[in-house]
């Protein structure tokens, strides 16, 4: 039996995390630079005990300043790469979930051939748009019919991936990075993560999960980790 309410649970979580920003900034528009919002944990109070389809990454980007090229042009590489650092980490930090991870929806869904979609093909990063709470299909569609494979309702799609330089934050200077630091400088990882529930088609919970590191690799994982606060 499935509990009507865990869906509300998402989007009032949402809701309540809009008004805070609203409340905070006295409704008003800044004419500066706002501050990148926190990373909205993961409400796994909603999913606990169910299974979880965690889609493949499909999308990953990096800014030229980082020269990350060896890492961009490598696609397939970079893309089973990160798909690996957040199934081991959600896995490890978020075990009363039962993930099911993109290896796994790729075997389900070639079993399935004609009838559940290819998990790298279905056009999850377009989900990363903020004013998307609708699935449409053929998107919704695919999502359901892989979740009636995969026996469960809810979907966490890591919707895009992109590294940045680190930059300071507003009213904090500009000031370069030492000169020892300038061959290697830190990144900034940002991970657009949303939760779809299957059955009604629509966007519960998003977040964009940020982390800094030395190198791109430790920065994702930083991001990961934020998203499950309250562990090392």
């Amino acid at each position: 039996m499935t509990n009507p309410l865990q869906l509300k649970y998402f989007v009032r979580r949402a809701a309540s995390a809009c008004l805070l920003v609203t409340l905070a900034c006295g409704g008003k528009q800044s004419s500066q630079n706002p501050s990148p919002q926190t990373t909205a944990p993961l409400p796994t109070a909603g999913i606990a005990g169910q299974r979880v389809a965690l889609t493949p990454l499909t999308l990953v980007g990096a800014e030229d300043t980082l020269h990350l090229d060896a890492l961009i042009a490598d696609r397939r590489a970079t893309l089973d790469r990160s798909d690996s650092v957040i199934g081991a980490l959600l896995t490890a930090r978020a075990p009363e979930v039962t993930w099911v991870g993109p290896a796994e929806l790729r075997r389900i869904a070639r079993r399935a051939p004609g009838i559940a979609a290819d998990p790298d093909q279905m056009g999850t990063s377009f989900l990363r748009a903020t004013s998307i709470l609708d699935i449409p299909d053929p998107l919704r569609y695919q999502l359901r019919t892989l979740m009636g494979l995969v026996g469960g309702r809810y979907v966490l799609v890591p919707a895009g991936l992109v590294f940045r330089p680190v930059r300071p934050l507003p009213g904090h200077g500009a000031e370069p990075p030492p000169a020892s630091s300038s061959a290697h400088p830190p990144v900034l990882a940002e991970l657009e993560v949303v939760m779809v529930d299957s059955r009604m088609g629509k966007v519960g919970w998003r977040t964009t999960a940020r982390g800094e590191g030395p190198d791109a690799w430790a920065a994702l994982a930083r991001a990961v980790k934020n998203l499950t606060p309250g562990l090392p």
